[in-house]
């Protein structure tokens, strides 16, 4: 159980991150400051300081917040011996539904975990690693039982997938696949994907 002050800081948080969505989306990244931020979080602006440095913060929070979901995701409806595309479909549907909840601030959280800046931080690197040690096992566990080739590295594996998921999106965010099509897209890509890294 949370106490008052720890339910009183998530609310907080949220807030923020709600805040963010809204503005990002409306007035664009860059042109959002922590000031217009505050105002429409209806907190102070040294409040919202006191959670996030940096608006990099703010995208970074929503991107461990959609891991954080996606892991739920995944240990609610499977376990290490489920299938891989099963697993597969959990995982991305789950990153798709945080995504998509609202799309400018997707595309924005996209580009940020896709194409970073230059310098990447160690908590950039952190979250790439907390990404990792969520899907190697399954990968792992999916070349014992037959269904993917022992000698395939893991992240070129990883590389396979999530680019067959960035494919889906970019189709999504363009309009040339509907939100209803989603699911069915990214399950046809998966299963041809799997069955050419048989063995």
């Amino acid at each position: 159980m949370y106490s008052t002050r720890e339910k009183n800081k998530i609310t907080k948080r949220k807030c923020i991150l709600d805040a963010a969505i809204r503005l990002f989306s409306k007035k664009g990244y860059e042109q959002t400051s922590i000031e217009e931020l505050a105002r429409e979080a209806g907190i102070g602006k040294g409040t919202v300081y006191s959670y996030f440095q940096t608006k990099k913060d703010i995208v970074r929070a929503f991107c461990e917040d959609e891991l954080e979901f996606t892991r739920e995701e995944l240990t609610s409806n499977t376990n290490p011996e489920t299938p891989l595309k099963e697993q597969l479909m959990i995982f991305f549907s789950a990153e798709f539904k945080h995504l998509s909840r609202n799309k400018e601030f997707g595309r924005l959280y996209l580009q940020e975990k896709v194409f970073p800046g230059e310098h990447h931080s160690e908590e950039d690197l952190e979250m790439q690693n907390r990404y990792f040690e969520l899907l190697f096992p399954i990968y792992q566990k999916a070349q014992e039982r037959g269904e993917l080739r022992q000698n395939l590295e893991l992240l070129h594996i990883s590389g396979h997938f999530y680019a067959l998921y960035l494919l889906v999106t970019s189709c999504w965010f363009n309009g040339m696949i509907p939100t209803e099509n989603i699911v069915e897209a990214m399950s046809t890509m998966l299963d041809q994907v799997i069955e050419g890294l048989k063995p």
